[in-house]
């Protein structure tokens, strides 16, 4: 590797070690844990009326061909 990608290579090195965030630790209990995990879990689940009854995306690839147009009357 020549000297300027060497150089390269450690700024960025650098400047992605000073982007990292080191995340706080848990300070609860195992029983909140818990708790918070059971609460998480209830909500969590897949709710498959809403599925059925929400509208898909719209169909803009579909064409719809305008009544009066020149080039079909001819």
């Amino acid at each position: 590797m020549s000297k300027r990608l060497e150089k390269r290579h450690k700024r960025q090195v650098l400047r992605a070690k000073e982007r990292i965030k080191l995340s706080e630790p848990d300070l609860r209990t195992p029983e909140e844990i818990k708790a918070a995990r059971e609460t998480s879990r209830s909500t969590a689940g897949w709710n498959t009326t809403t599925s059925r009854t929400a509208p898909g995306p719209p169909n803009r690839g579909r064409a719809v061909p305008m009544a009066s147009s020149s080039k079909a009357d001819s």
